[in-house]
């Protein structure tokens, strides 16, 4: 290989180098921009589901105190007790511990 084919080929790939780097730069700000949506994501989750919970409980209360009254049965105070107790009373995780707080399916199942 003659020197001018040698310093040609280094200019090529010195060139891709500079290119490949100004994708990398553009890849970090998309990452940096990704986990910015995702902390703030987190945080407005985070806050949504505090106040689910405060809602819920509210209204919880005054539902299971109204249905309570109304229903009278043994079996509907037994599932309202183990509901209270932080167990799934749903058909589709009946049984098992409540780790997110309120479960839309056993309120809906508590208010019917």
């Amino acid at each position: 290989m003659d020197k001018q084919a040698i310093f040609t080929q280094v200019s090529q790939i010195e060139e891709r180098i500079g290119d490949l780097y100004t994708e990398l730069g553009g890849l970090k700000e998309q990452i940096v921009q990704l986990i910015e949506e995702n902390t703030r994501l987190v945080m407005e989750n985070q806050n949504l589901r505090e106040q689910l919970k405060k809602l819920s409980r509210t209204e919880e209360g005054k539902h299971v105190r109204k249905r309570s009254e109304e229903a009278g049965g043994e079996g509907y105070d037994n599932l309202t007790r183990l509901y209270n107790e932080g167990f799934h009373i749903c058909n589709v995780h009946y049984g098992s511990l409540r780790s997110d707080g309120d479960c839309l399916f056993c309120l809906s199942f508590l208010n019917k």
